[in-house]
């Protein structure tokens, strides 16, 4: 009994019977932990613990696999909205009952096969999806946070046979973007074709971003409140003290209300802020 609990905790807690057996757990023992209650069986040819993850169960209920944000999302790569569970279904397949009905399907053949009993997909199927479900800016979020954490190889995505537009999304991706939130910023900045740097130390002060020479903008998120923000208005004081200009926005300015914020940078940047005196 010990040996089957053991095969399906490595497994999430939801595995194929035949691949349990094949790992050397027996029939008999199966059976016994079902009427035990030790497992349950959440589709034929499926066995699981009570406590499962429940993403994995009603992917198992479902016939399908996590992918494309959602399986982003749980491999810790920076995603900026999830609409509901995106999952991977097999071409072939004629109907799926899923439980969730704001569920996205993707119905395209994977680049790299699915080997049966698979919950959730590879990196390599969930950055190509990606790059076709997911708006450009997003999908570039996702990629360089995967190059980023070293999920995967630049060099080895180069040598895939990939769509002219996801090759284009390659080319752009770099792995030095520590969130989404620089890889947006950056990217929606590019046209002004200036000097732009981001997360720097400046005499000893870490700046979000440095537009040019002299132009810093910082970015809050939800935790700068009370001693966070002190710190951050004696943060600017001192960059200003050394001649530089600062400009701190929030986080839901630069996502939901960018305009504000490129207006601000736009007449920073007309008087000349961003360059050395």
């Amino acid at each position: 009994m010990a040996d089957l609990m053991v095969e399906l905790h490595a497994r999430g807690g939801v595995a194929l019977r035949a691949a349990l057996m094949k790992a050397g757990v027996s029939g008999y023992t199966i059976e016994c932990a079902m009427a035990a209650g030790l497992v349950t069986r959440p589709r034929r040819g499926w066995v699981a613990v009570p406590d499962a993850d429940p993403h994995l169960m009603a992917a198992a209920r479902a016939g399908v696999v996590l992918t494309c944000i959602t399986r982003a999302k749980r491999l810790g790569l920076w995603v900026l909205a999830e609409d509901g569970p995106h999952v991977g279904a097999p071409p072939s397949a004629s109907r799926l009952k899923l439980q969730n009905q704001k569920a996205t399907v993707h119905w395209a053949r994977p680049l790299e096969p699915r080997a049966p009993g698979t919950l959730e997909d590879s990196i390599l199927n969930t950055l190509l999806l990606v790059a076709r479900c997911q708006p450009h800016e997003s999908a570039l979020a996702v990629w360089e946070s995967a190059l980023n954490l070293q999920l995967v190889d630049k060099a080895e995505l180069a040598r895939l046979p990939l769509a002219e537009s996801v090759r284009g999304l390659l080319e752009e991706a770099t792995p030095f973007a520590d969130s989404g939130l620089e890889t947006i910023f950056r990217t929606r900045l590019r046209w002004l074709r200036l000097p732009l740097r981001s997360q720097i130390w400046i005499h000893g002060h870490r700046a979000d971003f440095l537009i040019g020479d002299r132009l810093v903008v910082q970015i809050d998120g939800g935790h700068h409140v009370g001693l966070q923000r002190a710190e951050d208005v004696a943060h600017d004081a001192a960059l200003m003290l050394l001649g530089h200009h600062v400009i701190r926005v929030t986080y839901v300015q630069v996502i939901e209300r960018w305009h504000e914020v490129q207006d601000l940078i736009m007449r920073a940047v007309a008087q000349g802020l961003h360059r050395a005196s």
